[in-house]
């Protein structure tokens, strides 16, 4: 039995639901960052608003791009860097459970990054 379309299949949904996801923690950054509202966070020491850009990029702009499979192994990396700044330094005194959803973010997100995008995706067109 040839299983490549299976899995062909499965990392489209793989990286198509990871990311959709994703969209859902970013979307609210992204309407916060239009409205002009630019209160947030600081966890790496460069200021509010560039946190927040930096965020919107890494949780709604480079998903978008990975749902397309555009530049995907590309467009993993600001997701795979703000998963890490969320999960070692905006929650490293929480407990796991509060670290735990940025952990399997980062997993999937560097799964995505080693896998690449697959046969359904622009990048393979």
């Amino acid at each position: 039995m040839n299983t490549a379309p299976l899995k062909a299949i499965g990392l489209a949904f793989f990286r198509i639901s990871m990311s959709a996801m994703m969209l859902t923690h970013g979307l609210p950054k992204f309407q916060k960052l239009i409205a002009g509202n630019f209160e947030f966070g600081d966890p790496i020491g460069i200021g509010a608003t560039p946190s927040l850009f930096l965020a919107v990029i890494g949780e709604f702009v480079c998903p978008i791009l990975v749902i397309l499979g555009y530049k995907t192994r590309l467009a993993s990396i600001p997701v795979i860097i703000t998963m890490l700044v969320a999960a070692f330094i905006a929650h490293s005194d929480d407990p796991f459970s509060s670290k735990e959803k940025a952990l399997l973010y980062l997993v999937s997100f560097v799964t995505i990054a080693l896998l690449g995008p697959g046969k359904f995706s622009i990048d393979k067109k």
